[in-house]
């Protein structure tokens, strides 16, 4: 662990990476901080919610309160490094330009997606729910074909749907158009 350094003219310390990178770059690391323990409590909270029968010693709560007591500590400790000044060193890449600001329209219509997409699938079903959220995101980033995205997506929904609903068992929502598939399944 290094020290706060001295500066020589003022005889006093200062942390290296808080004051040098300003507080907007404090807070947002704070923010990831906060929003990770808060995933841990959550987490917590509902795994304990799991009921156990009496004849398991060890039940299906034992990995998520893992995966949740990992989320709290980590979170902890990144909050405690960022408030004794130790900040992630920024990106620098050739495709990330800070001059601009972010494209809100673009964040909305794939917050907008993803809504939609959890609200449909018991209407639609998994697949076609999973076409419109891959071909709608694909349309908002700007692909020139979005046809050929929502094809695309429609494809991945019913492969994600065969694999996991008949080979794996998992319950996905068919919807009216594939509900003939149901005995399959």
């Amino acid at each position: 662990m290094s020290s706060p350094a001295t500066t020589p003219e003022a005889g006093r310390s200062t942390t290296p990476g808080l004051r040098a990178r300003g507080l907007r770059a404090s807070l947002g690391e704070i923010i990831f901080a906060v929003l990770t323990i808060g995933l841990g409590v959550f987490a917590l909270v509902g795994s304990l919610g799991i009921r156990v029968p009496d004849s398991n010693r060890v039940g299906p709560t034992v990995f998520p309160v893992l995966v949740s007591v990992i989320l709290m500590v980590a979170g902890v400790a990144v909050l405690i490094g960022v408030l004794r000044g130790r900040l992630g060193t920024p990106d620098e890449s050739e495709d990330a330009d800070l001059s601009h600001k972010p494209d809100w329209l673009t964040i909305a219509k794939l917050v907008g997606l993803l809504v939609a997409h959890l609200l449909l699938i018991e209407f639609i079903g998994w697949a076609f729910a999973a076409a419109l959220l891959f071909g709608g995101a694909a349309w908002s980033l700007g692909a020139k074909r979005w046809w050929v995205a929502l094809l695309v997506g429609l494809g991945m929904g019913l492969t994600v749907q065969i694999v996991f609903g008949l080979m794996l068992g998992l319950s996905l929502p068919l919807g009216p158009a594939l509900a003939w598939l149901g005995p399959l399944f």
